[in-house]
């Protein structure tokens, strides 16, 4: 891979509390820490991220971003709130501003562990909080709570009114493993209170199975660290002719890096995905070696994000796999971090990444090539069966 710094797909502020802290609960982090060819996003200032954009955005101007933070605590202010506020007044809609505490528990979460409650929070009917998943052994699922639970308040907060951003911020708390908080919860017409203790847990974005016609189920759910190799080792360790179903379905992102050696596994070297950063025109490529003869289908849907919708691309426009289920979300901006001076820093938008056919992925997401809603497993399955890939 080209570039000489750190790509990773992941959601912007605005969506990192609402969504990905979200996704943390669940073990789905759309980060991690960028290694090799890559260099680490999170080093300081100049690395460089790819962040999802739904429609583009203004760029900002770091060095102007830094003066009105320092102006802002030179007063005695804020210089976070100050950088906020700038941002949010220059268009950049997906420009984000973390304080210390924030960053420190982002970068945890790069490498696959984080501290929660093992829920997954989101907008459910009627504008309320529910929770959406919960995990597998995790402080929730051992509380009894489950899918479709709505929540009414958080240690004693009423979630009515907050984003999903701000209830994921108070679920989270500061962070800390065997902390204490109290859910208010409803389902159905019962309504009671519950005190989980956050915990250390680890994630497994990537699961393996074999189906009874012998395909090989690959779910990838963030492409965080050494997800990319796993698919490939997965891939290279399948009997020879058994066909792959690749389910990017509501893969929430990630490393760049991690998407580039995941389509590694189907591809024998070549582009991946063009991205430019201030004009500057880069490229990231597979490495050789992969697989280009099995059969392969790709699941998408709406909740097919950044890295995963990079992987898509390649894999479409390559003619490598077919694609099955519905348009990805659409997000493809190059993000920068820029440390402040109080030590918070701010992502900022400076530019945005296409496929290898040059389609742009910013606003407008990738169309399957079968669309197909609630079974589109069934469909995927039988569209791998015709290529030779099942029973």
């Amino acid at each position: 891979m080209s570039g000489g710094r750190g790509l990773r797909c992941v959601r912007p502020r605005g969506v990192v509390r609402g969504a990905v802290l979200t996704l943390v609960f669940t073990g789905v982090l759309a980060t991690a820490a960028a290694t090799g060819a890559l260099p680490r996003e999170r080093d300081g200032a100049g690395a460089v991220r790819a962040g999802e954009a739904a429609g583009g955005g203004a760029t900002v101007d770091s060095a102007a971003l830094s003066r009105a933070a320092a102006a802002a605590m030179a007063d005695g202010k804020s210089g976070k709130k100050a950088a906020e506020e700038f941002v949010s007044r220059s268009g950049d809609r997906w420009g984000a501003v973390y304080d210390k505490r924030e960053y420190a528990e982002f970068e945890q979460a790069l490498d696959g562990a984080y501290t929660g409650v093992g829920l997954s929070a989101g907008r459910a009917a009627g504008g309320r909080v529910g929770v959406t998943r919960v995990r597998a052994d995790g402080p929730a699922e051992r509380a009894g709570l489950r899918a479709g639970d709505r929540i009414v308040s958080v240690d004693g907060r009423a979630v009515d009114g907050l984003s999903v951003s701000e209830v994921v911020s108070l679920l989270r708390g500061e962070g800390v493993a065997g902390s204490p908080v109290a859910l208010r919860v409803e389902r159905g017409r019962a309504v009671w209170t519950q005190t989980l203790r956050r915990a250390r847990l680890a994630t497994d974005p990537v699961t393996v199975s074999r189906l009874d016609d012998g395909t090989l189920l690959i779910r990838v759910s963030a492409f965080t660290k050494g997800a990319g190799t796993r698919v490939r080792d997965a891939v290279r360790a399948a009997p020879a002719g058994a066909g792959v179903l690749l389910d990017l379905r509501g893969n929430a992102g990630g490393l760049v890096s991690e998407a580039a050696v995941a389509a590694s596994a189907f591809l024998d070297g070549g582009l991946v995905a063009t991205y430019d950063v201030e004009g500057e025109q880069r490229a990231v490529y597979a490495e050789g070696g992969g697989d280009t003869s099995r059969p392969l289908v790709a699941l998408i849907d709406g909740g097919t994000m950044s890295a995963a919708e990079l992987l898509t691309g390649a894999l479409q426009d390559r003619g490598r796999a077919v694609t099955v289920g519905s348009r990805t979300f659409g997000k493809g901006s190059v993000q920068m971090p820029s440390a402040l001076p109080d030590g918070s820093v701010a992502e900022l938008t400076v530019g945005h990444y296409r496929t290898p056919a040059g389609h742009v992925v910013d606003g407008r997401g990738i169309v399957p090539d079968l669309a197909a809603g609630e079974r589109a497993e069934e469909r995927a399955r039988t569209v791998l069966s015709g290529l030779g890939g099942g029973s």
